[in-house]
Order: C-alpha cells, then structure tokens, then sequence
C-alpha cells in the first residue's frame, strides 16, 4: 500500500476528522475563555486588590539599559494563564461528565427480549400441546 493511499484511509476515518474538529473547536474555545478572564474575571479582582492589573505584574530582575531591555519575572502573566487552564479545566471536565451521564442512562436501560425465532415458537407450540395432552 503507498504512502498516499495509507495517509487517505487515515483522513477520512471518522475518528482523524472527529479529532481535527475537536482541536480547532478546543484552541478557539481556549481564546475566548482567555478573553473572558483577562477581560472580565481579572480586571475586578484586580480592583478588590487595590487597583492591580494582573498583566503587569512582574519581578524585575534586571533595569532595562541602553544596550538591553529589563529583564522580569511576569508573574501576573503566569496567574492569568492558571486561571484560564483552570476554567478550561472545570469546563471540558462538566462535558466529560455530561457524557459519562448520558452513557450510564444508556446502559441502565434494558434491552429490549429478543424475537423468539421461528423454531423457538414451534417448540413452544408442541411444548403446550404436550402438555395439555
């Protein structure tokens, strides 16, 4: 088989196109939930804090010079991006969890008796004339 036609089978199983779907959807769910705590949860945290924007700050370790730019520590960077993994986080975990939900009441339904088949109720029929016999 060629490489070509290996790589093909690959693509178009429904799994390869499920995953490609699932990370496109994921890095822009991952943008806006970047949006919604850098804009809205942070900025009145920042205010209880005294004023603080998260995005500034940093531990300077070196003063910017003439010949280089300072060199920090952005610390303020670091807690916003925790506290982005961590609503992501809780997010894809409440989505996990809606499924495992939805599976479970799937196998807690009973399956349906099977069809008796054809001979199944031809012997059933002598069985009850024997029986009554």
């Amino acid at each position: 088989m060629s490489i070509m036609s290996e790589f093909k089978n690959f693509a178009v199983k429904g799994n390869a196109i499920d995953m490609a779907v699932g990370i496109v959807v994921g890095a822009a769910f991952g943008k806006i939930v970047s949006s919604f705590v850098g804009d809205i949860i942070m900025p009145p945290i920042g205010m209880l804090l005294g004023g603080v924007d998260f995005k500034d700050l940093t531990m300077v370790l070196q003063e910017a010079t003439v010949d280089s730019a300072a060199v920090a520590i952005k610390y303020g960077s670091f807690i916003q991006t925790v506290v982005d993994f961590t609503i992501i986080a809780f997010a894809i975990f409440m989505v996990v969890r809606g499924i495992n939900s939805l599976k479970k009441k799937e196998e807690a339904a009973p399956a349906a008796a099977p069809k008796p088949t054809k001979e199944e109720v031809l012997l059933a029929e002598i069985r009850d004339l024997l029986k009554n016999k």
